[in-house]
C-alpha cells in the first residue's frame, strides 16, 4: 500500500525540524515545553499509520524517490508487520523521555532535548528505511546523540561508559558497512526488498552473515558482546536508559529478522546451533549476574541481556511461533524496561541513590509508586496476565517444539528472572527503611502518573488480549518463515554474478499449520566428518559430534 501523503518521511524528519526550533527558545522552561509539544505532535503524526493493513504481508506506506540514480541509490521508505510496532514504540517513547527528564536534567537543557529529538528521528528512520545506504545513515546517526547523552549528562564514570559504547558500536557499524558494500557488489542493488529475494552462493552468505552477526549482536547485545551495556545504562541519564532499553537494543534483533534470515538463509541455518547456544548463554548469564546486583539500575540492565536472549532464541528456532514470540518480546521489553528505568530515575531524584539498601521499605511511604513498580516487575519476569508472559511463553513453546533440550535449558532463565525481580520488589516494598528520610518523600507526581499510566495499561491490555498484535505481525512472519524455509537449502540455485553455485542441501520438512516443524528438523549435523567442499549444509539442530570437532568445522574456511 502506498499513499500520496508521505507519512513516514514526515514522522522521521519532524523531530529534526523541532530540534531546529529549540534554537529559538531562550529559557530552559520554554525548551521543555516546546520539546513536550513537539513530542506530542510526533505522536499525532503517527495516527495515519493506524491504516496499516494487518492482513497483508508486504510493505505498506511506500515512498520512493531517486536519490543518486548513477549509484543506484533511492530514498525508499516503508513498513511491514515486523517494523510497524517498532516505529510506534520509537515515537511514543519520546514524550516519556521528555517528561521523565523534566526535573532530572538541570544543565545544558536545550542540548539535551536536541539529542532526544535527533535520536527519535534516527530510530524511526532505521525501522522505516528500505534502502541499505539510507538504513546505514540512520543507524550511524544514532551513535553521536547517544554518546553525548552518556558523556555529557551521565554519572561519575560517564567518560569510561561513553567511550566503551562508542568503540563497541563503531566496530559493529564498520562490519555492517562491509556487508552492505558486498551486497551491492554481488546483488547489484541497495534495495532491501530486492536483496531479500536474491539468492547468493553459500560462501558469500557465510561471510556476510558473520559481518551481520557481529554488528547486530553488539547492538542487542548478546553474550559475550554485552559488556558495554551495564556501564552505559548505569551512567546514562534516565531518558538515555529508556531510549537505550526501549528502542536501541531492538535494532539488533530487527537486523536479524530483516537482513540475516532473508538475505543469508543458508548461512543462518548453518549458524543456528551457535546462535541458539549464545542465546541460552545470554539468558542464563544475564539472570545469574542480575541476581547478585545491589544497584537497581545495574540489575535491570543485566536483565535486559537475559530478555533479549529470549528474542534471539525465538528468531533462530525458525518457526512462526518463535518469531511471533520474539517480536512480541521486543515490544514488551521496550514497554516494561523503559518504564522501569523511568521509575529508577524517579526514585533516584528522591533518595539520590540507586542502591537497593538505600531504597527499602518504600511501600510505607510511596504506595502508588510501588504499585507501578510491582506491576512492571511482575511483567518483566512473565507473570500470567501481563504482556511479558505472552512473549516469553511463545518463545519457550517454540523452543520445546524445536528441540526439547533447548526448552529445558531456558527454564532456569525464567526462574532466575522471577528470583531477582521478587527479591528486588520485596525489599523495596516491605523491608525496613534504611532511614526515616523517606517519610518526607512525596508519592507519584502528576507527570509521573502521566508517563506511567500508558505503559501500565499496555502491560495489562497486551497480556490479556494479545490477538490484536498477533493479527498484525503474523502474515508478515508466516511469509518470511515460509520464504526462509524454501531457500535455506538452495544457496547456489541462483547465485549472484561472480559467485559460484553451490549444490543444494536436502529440503527440510515443511512447516505445520501451527508454525512449528512437523517432524523436527532432521538430518542436521549427523556426520562426524567435515562436509565436502562446496556442499551447502542445512544445520537445524545441535551437533552430535564433540564440541571441539564442531567448533573446528564451524570456523574452518568454506570455499565453493
Amino acid at each position: 500500500m502506498s499513499s500520496s501523503y508521505p507519512a513516514l518521511t514526515v514522522l522521521t524528519f519532524w523531530p529534526l525540524l523541532a530540534a531546529l526550533l529549540l534554537a529559538l527558545c531562550p529559557k530552559d522552561v520554554h525548551v521543555r515545553a516546546v520539546s513536550l509539544v513537539a513530542s506530542l505532535i510526533e505522536c499525532a503524526l503517527a495516527i495515519p499509520l493506524l491504516r496499516f493493513q494487518g492482513g497483508e504481508s508486504g510493505f505498506q506506506f511506500l515512498e520512493k524517490i531517486d536519490w543518486v540514480p548513477a549509484w543506484g541509490l533511492s530514498y525508499t521508505m516503508g513498513v511491514d508487520g515486523i517494523s510497524i510496532f517498532m516505529v510506534w514504540l520509537s515515537v511514543f517513547t519520546l514524550p516519556v523521555c521528555v517528561l521523565c527528564s523534566w526535573t532530572y536534567i538541570g544543565q545544558r537543557v536545550k542540548e539535551f532535548h536536541v539529542c532526544l529529538l535527533l535520536m527519535t528521528m534516527a530510530c524511526v528512520g532505521v525501522f522505516s528505511a528500505l534502502d541499505l545506504v539510507l538504513f546505514y545513515f540512520f543507524w550511524e546517526a544514532l551513535l553521536i546523540p547517544m554518546y553525548l547523552l552518556i558523556a555529557v549528562w551521565g554519572g561519575d564514570e560517564k567518560r569510561y561508559a561513553s567511550i566503551k559504547f562508542f568503540i563497541y558500536t563503531l566496530a559493529g557499524s564498520t562490519l555492517l558497512l562491509v556487508a552492505i558494500v558486498a551486497l551491492r557488489i554481488q546483488g547489484g542493488t541497495f534495495s532491501i526488498p530486492e536483496l531479500m529475494k536474491t539468492d547468493f552462493g553459500f560462501t558469500f552468505q557465510y561471510w556476510v552473515f558473520l559481518a551481520f552477526f557481529i554488528a547486530f549482536a553488539i547492538k542487542v547485545p548478546m553474550f559475550p558482546f554485552h559488556t558495554w551495556l551495564p556501564a552505559a545504562h548505569v551512567q546514562a541519564p534516565s531518558a538515555g536508559s529508556v531510549i537505550l532499553a526501549a528502542v536501541l537494543l531492538k535494532m539488533g534483533t530487527y537486523g536479524f529478522l530483516r537482513f540475516s534470515l532473508p538475505m543469508t538463509p543458508a548461512a543462518s541455518a548453518h549458524f543456528a546451533p551457535l546462535m541458539i547456544a549464545i542465546s541460552i548463554a545470554s539468558i542464563l548469564y544475564g539472570g545469574l549476574v542480575a541476581l547478585g546486583q545491589s544497584d537497581i539500575k545495574k540489575l535491570i540492565a543485566y536483565s535486559s541481556v537475559a530478555h533479549m536472549g529470549f528474542v534471539t532464541l525465538g528468531i533462530f528456532v525458525f518457526s512462526v511461533q518463535g518469531a511471533q514470540g520474539a517480536l512480541f518480546q521486543m515490544l514488551n521489553h521496550g514497554i516494561i524496561t523503559g518504564a522501569l528505568f523511568c521509575m529508577i530515575g524517579a526514585v533516584y531524584e528522591r533518595s539520590h541513590s540507586r542502591e537497593i539498601a538505600k531504597n527499602q521499605g518504600l511501600g510505607k511511604f510511596l504506595p502508588c509508586f510501588m504499585f507501578f513498580f510491582g506491576l512492571f516487575g511482575f511483567a518483566s519476569f512473565g507473570f500470567p496476565g501481563t504482556n511479558g508472559f505472552v512473549g516469553e511463553f511463545l518463545v519457550l513453546a517454540a523452543a520445546f517444539k524445536f528441540k526439547t533440550v533447548v526448552g529445558i535449558l531456558c527454564v532456569p532463565g525464567a526462574l532466575l528472572a522471577a528470583a531477582y525481580i521478587l527479591k528486588l520488589t520485596l525489599r523495596m516494598a516491605w523491608a525496613e527503611p534504611s532511614s526515616a528520610d523517606g517519610k518526607g518523600w512525596k508519592d507519584l507526581k502528576k507527570k509521573e502518573w502521566v508517563y506511567l499510566a500508558l505503559p501500565a495499561a499496555l502491560v495489562i491490555y497486551l497480556g490479556l488480549s494479545p490477538s490484536g498484535f498477533l493479527s498484525y505481525v503474523t502474515p508478515t512472519l508466516e511469509s518470511a518463515i515460509a520464504d526462509f524455509d524454501s531457500r535455506k537449502g538452495g544457496a547456489g540455485k541462483a547465485a549472484a554474478p561472480g559467485v559460484a553455485a553451490a549444490p543444494a542441501a536436502p529440503a527440510a520438512p515443511p512447516l505445520s499449520a501451527a508454525g512449528g516443524m512437523e517432524t523436527g528438523l532432521s538430518g542436521a549435523l549427523r556426520e562426524r566428518s567435515p562436509l565436502p567442499r562446496g556442499e551447502t549444509p542445512a544445520f537445524d539442530s545441535f551437533p552430535s559430534e564433540s564440541a571441539a570437532a564442531f567448533a573446528d568445522r564451524l570456523t574452518r574456511p568454506i570455499t565453493e
